[in-house]
C-alpha cells in the first residue's frame, strides 16, 4: 500500500530509521559540505550512515566527498531501472559510510511526482542503518520541503548574507505552512492555510499564531492537533562561513525570528569559521575533516555534530 506524506511525518507509526536532512533557503552556502562533514563524523562516531543526495537535478555531494560520479544514481531508483536503494549506496571513503548519488542525469528529476516521492520515503525508511542524511535541493520546492518535514533532525545552514538569511527564514515559514497543512483535518482548515500564505491576505493572518487563533475560535480540536503539529517541528540552524562574532550571532537572530514569528521552538546547533583549509580540500576534490583534521572548521563541525545528536542548543558564552 502507498504510503502518503502524512504517514512519513514525524509520530507516524510507520516503522523507520533516524533521518536528518540538510536545507538551505538558497544555493551556493555549503549545505552539500556540511551535510558530507555532519555525515562522516557521525560514522566516525560509530553510527551507521547513508548519506542521500535529493538535490534532485543539481548532485554534488559526491564531489564534496572526494568521490568519482558513480555509475548508479537516485535517478535509476526513481526510473525503476532497479528495484531498491542498497543497489545505487556506493562506498564514501570511511567505514559506516555509504551515499547514494543524486540524480543529476535526469533532467526531470528536480520534478518528480508525488508518488514516486513517497516511493522515495518509504524505501529510505527501510533502509537498514542508524542515521539516513538527506541533503536537500536548495529553494521551498515540495520535494524539499517534505524530505525536510520527515526528518527527525532538520537542519537549516545559513551563511552571514542577507539574502541566505532571509531565504532560510522564509524556508521555514514554508516548511512550517506545508507541515500545518498536512495535518489540517478538514477542508476550510487547509483552505484557511492557503490564505495564511499570502501576507496580505483579507483576513488579517499575518503569522502562525494568528492562524492557530482564527482555527481555534471555530475548532478547538483542529487547533489543538495544528499546535501539536508545530511543536514536534523544531528546526536546528547552523551558520557557514562565519568571520566574526557579528557572524556568529546570526543563529541566536534566527532561533529568536522563530519563537517571535512562528511560534517555533528552534535551536542553534553552532557555526563552522570560513577557513581556507575547507577550499584548499575541496579544490584537491578531498573532504576536509580527513584532509584538514586539525583545522578550526573541522573542530566546529564535531562540535556541532555532538550538538545535534544530544538535541542540544548553542548558549550565551558558548
Amino acid at each position: 500500500m502507498a504510503l502518503t506524506v502524512a504517514e512519513a511525518l514525524p509520530g507516524s507509526t510507520v516503522a523507520r530509521r533516524e533521518i536528518w536532512s540538510v536545507g538551505g533557503g538558497k544555493g551556493g552556502i555549503g549545505k552539500s559540505l556540511i551535510a558530507a562533514s555532519v555525515g562522516w563524523q557521525l560514522a566516525r562516531m560509530g553510527r551507521r550512515v547513508v548519506l542521500v543526495d535529493a538535490d534532485l537535478g543539481g548532485a554534488n555531494l559526491h564531489t564534496c566527498l572526494g568521490l568519482p560520479p558513480s555509475g548508479r544514481s537516485l535517478a535509476d531508483f526513481i526510473q525503476r531501472r532497479v528495484g531498491s536503494l542498497e543497489e545505487v549506496m556506493v562506498e564514501a571513503g570511511a567505514p559506516n559510510l555509504r551515499l547514494i548519488s543524486g540524480a543529476s542525469d535526469l533532467l526531470s528529476a528536480a520534478n518528480i511526482k508525488h508518488l514516486q516521492k513517497l516511493r522515495v520515503i518509504q524505501r529510505i525508511r527501510g533502509l537498514e542503518v542508524d542515521v539516513v542524511l538527506i541533503d536537500l535541493g536548495a529553494g521551498t520546492s515540495f520535494n524539499s520541503l517534505d524530505f525536510f518535514l520527515l526528518s527527525d533532525v532538520s537542519i537549516l545552514a545559513v551563511v552571514p548574507e542577507p539574502t541566505s538569511i532571509e531565504n532560510g527564514y522564509r524556508f521555514i515559514k514554508s516548511a512550517l505552512y506545508r507541515r500545518l497543512r498536512t495535518l489540517a483535518r478538514t477542508d476550510w482548515v487547509r483552505a484557511l492555510v492557503d490564505i495564511a500564505l499570502d501576507p496580505k491576505n483579507e483576513e488579517g493572518i499575518r503569522t502562525p499564531l494568528d492562524l492557530l487563533a482564527w482555527v481555534e475560535r471555530k475548532d478547538r480540536e483542529a487547533a489543538d492537533e495544528l499546535r501539536r503539529g508545530m511543536a514536534s517541528f523544531q528546526p536546528r540552524f547552523v551558520v557557514n562561513e562565519v568571520r566574526d562574532e557579528a557572524d556568529v550571532n546570526i543563529g541566536f537572530q534566527l532561533v529568536a525570528a522563530c519563537a517571535r514569528h512562528l511560534g517555533l521552538r528552534a535551536t542553534y546547533a553552532g557555526f563552522v569559521h570560513h577557513e581556507d583549509a575547507v577550499w584548499q580540500a575541496m579544490r584537491r576534490r578531498r573532504l576536509f575533516m580527513t584532509d584538514a583534521p586539525t583545522s578550526r572548521a573541522a573542530e566546529e563541525i564535531r562540535r556541532v555534530t555532538r550538538a545535534l545528536v544530544k538535541g542540544e542548543s548553542l548558549g550565551p558564552g558558548y
